[in-house]
């Protein structure tokens, strides 16, 4: 399956997943749970003298299966918040994750931290959800959007008073982001055309993200190891999914990932 295969099937299943919401709750409702919430810095939260770690949760993943068959978003966040987690990433991708944007209310419930909603996300309804479900900033993938779509997606992320990861992959990618005004800019390592993962590539890109704009290595990260040379590489924080969720106790695993300076 190629790149573009794969992540349009992922973005279809959003938007059918995306309608069949649209369809349970007037604009009215949402606007009212919008502005029930009062955002968090997510931004700021990247900035801490030490490795930021962003922690994920995932019931499961296209390519890897099952993560969690006894999966509580609430126990999750708890355990990632005791951890020292800079921030949580929450999955609501349904069909490819097992997702749903009440998960995002769930971790809400046990954490203070900022919450990342994570989704194919390609309609300004979906940022308005993420912060009336809780959440303080979403990710925009500069490979699922036309550049256009997401200098009008990050208009509505600031008008909403998020923030947004934009996901980039390649140097063009990265371009596209920064004139964008992404605000955090998030290194993805795997090449969804051949599944492949390069820790090289945030060593590659780095010296093109100004300083100014907290960078995020993302995929691919599994020992203390990819997390140091991250850190060495100049990384501002990481995404780690994977490793924290098939870890006995992701409280002190992420422990050790915070302490690296």
């Amino acid at each position: 399956m190629t790149s573009s295969d794969l992540l349009g099937r992922l973005v279809a299943e959003a938007r059918q997943d995306l309608e069949r919401r649209r369809a349970q709750k007037t604009q009215d409702e949402l606007e009212l749970a919008i502005h029930a919430y009062a955002p968090k810095d997510f931004v700021g939260a990247l900035r801490r003298p030490k490795l930021a770690v962003i922690a994920e949760m995932k019931q499961r993943t296209p390519s890897m299966g099952v993560l969690a068959d006894d999966y509580r978003p609430n126990d999750i966040a708890r355990a990632y918040n005791d951890g020292g987690a800079a921030a949580i990433s929450v999955l609501t991708h349904m069909a490819g994750f097992g997702g749903r944007p009440e998960h995002i209310e769930a971790a809400r419930l046990a954490t203070g931290l900022p919450i990342l909603r994570k989704d194919f996300i390609t309609d300004p309804y979906e940022i308005g959800e993420a912060r009336a479900e809780g959440a303080d900033a979403v990710l925009l993938i500069v490979a699922a959007l036309e550049p256009a779509d997401l200098r009008r997606l990050l208009a509505v992320v600031r008008s909403r008073g998020l923030s947004a990861l934009v996901e980039v992959h390649d140097e063009h990618e990265a371009e596209v982001a920064l004139e964008a005004g992404a605000p955090v800019v998030g290194v993805n390592h795997r090449d969804l055309r051949t599944f492949e993962v390069d820790l090289g590539l945030t060593e590659r890109l780095r010296p093109l993200i100004p300083n100014r704009v907290p960078l995020v290595a993302e995929s691919g990260i599994h020992s203390m190891d990819d997390a140091r040379r991250m850190r060495d590489a100049g990384a501002d924080a990481i995404l780690v999914g994977e490793m924290l969720m098939r870890a006995p106790d992701p409280a002190a695993r992420l422990r050790e990932l915070a302490s690296i300076s």
